[in-house]
């Protein structure tokens, strides 16, 4: 129970932060969002690292550093396709994706579900579908080259949850301190590379550090979880993260919502319910 509400939490902050991600990336170049957003995210967990220790084996360290390399395709591959938009529709295009290649990690490394999470993880995923659904008349459709940014940034999510999952349970927030620096490494690398392509527009340094620090929230939220639980359970669920993303877009952004994501919605909850029980 503690894992699956520790992944809740990790769904809301990741939906938080993609919404501050994209609006973010509308404002200057993806680039530019993501080079304020990774050291955000870093300084958070250098903070952490007294109250909840940190024991940078080689385990840490190797895989921290590949989830790393995943985060910052990650994050630039996600803010540039929120910021095509449309929101409502991306996002859980690529929740999508990030949650089935855990999903299938998981129950190949021999994880068991009982008869209400084989009910509820396919319900779950499921509703992932559903709020991408419900194109009513009028509604936005996305881009073939949105579509396909959309599948990379969930795969390279997905990347990202199963290399965490991968490090020492005992290391602390080695993997993340890890992963963060290297993101925030290959990230400055590749806005020195295309420095002239970044333009003179100034990011939006409020929105754009927001997404960072609930990124990290959300990362470590997502670690603690897959450590007290099972990864294919916890990663659905900090899959359904685009429901946040669609309030707050909105809300915010005047983004329709149609039945079908409220569909989804409903769903979702019926399926976190099955699996509190499982």
């Amino acid at each position: 129970m503690i894992a699956l509400l520790l992944a809740l939490g990790s769904s809301l902050a990741y939906g938080c932060a993609d919404f501050f991600g994209g609006l973010g990336a509308r404002k200057a170049h993806v680039l530019r969002t993501v080079l304020i957003a990774a050291p955000a995210s870093l300084a958070v967990e250098l903070l952490l690292w007294p109250f909840l220790g940190a024991s940078f084996s080689q385990g840490a360290v190797v895989w921290g550093a590949a989830s790393g390399v995943a985060s910052a395709a990650a994050f630039a591959l996600l803010y540039r396709t929120l910021a095509i938009g449309p929101m409502n529709v991306l996002s859980p295009v690529t929740a999508l994706v990030s949650a089935m290649l855990p999903v299938g990690v998981g129950l190949a490394q021999g994880e068991h579900l009982s008869t209400a999470g084989l009910v509820g993880l396919p319900l779950a995923l499921v509703a992932v579908v559903l709020i991408s659904a419900g194109h009513g008349a009028g509604a936005a459709r996305p881009s073939r080259t949105a579509l396909l940014l959309a599948l990379g940034a969930g795969a390279a999510i997905a990347l990202q949850l199963i290399f965490l999952h991968q490090a020492p349970a005992d290391s602390g927030v080695a993997p993340l301190i890890t992963g963060r620096a290297v993101s925030s490494a290959v990230t400055l690398a590749a806005a020195g590379l295309l420095y002239r392509r970044l333009g003179s527009e100034k990011p939006a340094y409020a929105m754009s550090a927001a997404a960072g620090v609930l990124d990290s929230v959300a990362n470590l939220l997502f670690l603690l979880a897959a450590r007290g639980g099972d990864l294919a359970v916890v990663a659905v669920i900090t899959a359904l993260y685009p429901a946040g993303t669609v309030l707050l877009a909105r809300c915010v952004l005047a983004e329709r919502v149609h039945r079908g994501q409220l569909l989804g919605l409903g769903s979702a909850a019926v399926a976190v319910g099955l699996l509190a029980l499982g």
